[in-house]
């Protein structure tokens, strides 16, 4: 009977300690989230799941931004890493969806028929129960 009552509890505390794993969860990026632009606007959008018990996510987008003339060439401008945009976003059953639009700002204003270049464009996912943040770099130009 004790060994019973020994093998019960410990397979309850085992239980216990499993269930615990799963609500502080393991978050990762579904797939890889794109960038899209549309004028100077820039859209960052993507999926994140294994958040567990977290209640929402917050996702900054940040990039260097540059003007650029029409002959290709970027005159002298401030305001580079700035944050182009940020959100929160709800947590349902251990996932959440973002997308967050932004246009970067420069000093002088830049404008037509001048661009908006940006790069070195990186999403930051942060929640309250998660440490280190999500973190995902896009490679080139947009």
């Amino acid at each position: 009977m004790r060994r019973v009552l020994l093998v019960t509890v410990l397979a309850l505390a085992t239980t216990a300690l499993a269930v615990q794993a799963a609500w502080a969860g393991s978050p990762h990026f579904v797939g890889t989230p794109t960038i899209t632009r549309s004028g100077d606007a820039i859209t960052v959008s993507g999926k994140v799941a294994g958040l567990g018990n977290e209640t929402q996510i917050n996702v900054a987008v940040t990039a260097d931004v540059a003007c650029v003339n029409p002959g290709n060439n970027e005159p002298k401008a401030e305001n580079k890493g700035a944050t182009i945009a940020e959100g929160t976003f709800p947590v349902q059953n251990g996932k959440a969806t973002f997308s967050v639009t932004g246009t970067g700002t420069t000093s002088p204003d830049c404008s037509p028929p001048m661009t908006l270049r940006y790069s070195n464009v990186v999403v930051t996912v942060s929640g309250d129960s998660f440490d280190p943040d999500l973190v995902f770099a896009f490679p080139g130009t947009f």
